[in-house]
């Protein structure tokens, strides 16, 4: 499975964006996705995941009511909207794929690149 994360950029604090991450090979309808972040000097951190059918989700407390995680499996891509952006938010946004309801990063089966994004004050 390739994972690719696109729809990273430059934001005014505030603003909004919406990252996608598009799914080729061998995908399966086992596969949880998810988004993880990792700012400079810190660990990578889990932001949100959402189940293959997209009834359940996840959210990191810090990102609750502000971002949505939703996918289409029709087209094999999974999206965050980012809302209410602040500068903590800045990081370099990961997308990630694993077969169980496990969000550590170790538990992921698959990653893709990274998307920054970039908040300004």
């Amino acid at each position: 499975v390739q994972l690719q994360a696109s729809g990273g950029g430059l934001v005014q604090a505030g603003g909004f964006l919406r990252l996608s991450c598009a799914a080729s090979g061998r995908t399966s309808d086992s596969l949880m996705m998810g988004w993880f972040r990792q700012a400079p000097g810190k660990e990578r951190e889990f932001v949100a995941g959402i189940s293959w059918t997209g009834a359940s989700t996840e959210y990191v407390n810090s990102v609750k009511g502000r971002f949505t995680i939703s996918r289409d499996n029709a087209k094999n891509t999974v999206y965050l909207q980012m809302n209410s952006l602040k500068p903590e938010d800045t990081a370099v946004y990961y997308c990630a794929a694993a077969y169980g309801w496990n969000w550590s990063p170790r538990a992921m089966a698959y990653w893709g690149t990274g998307t920054l994004v970039t908040v300004s004050s």
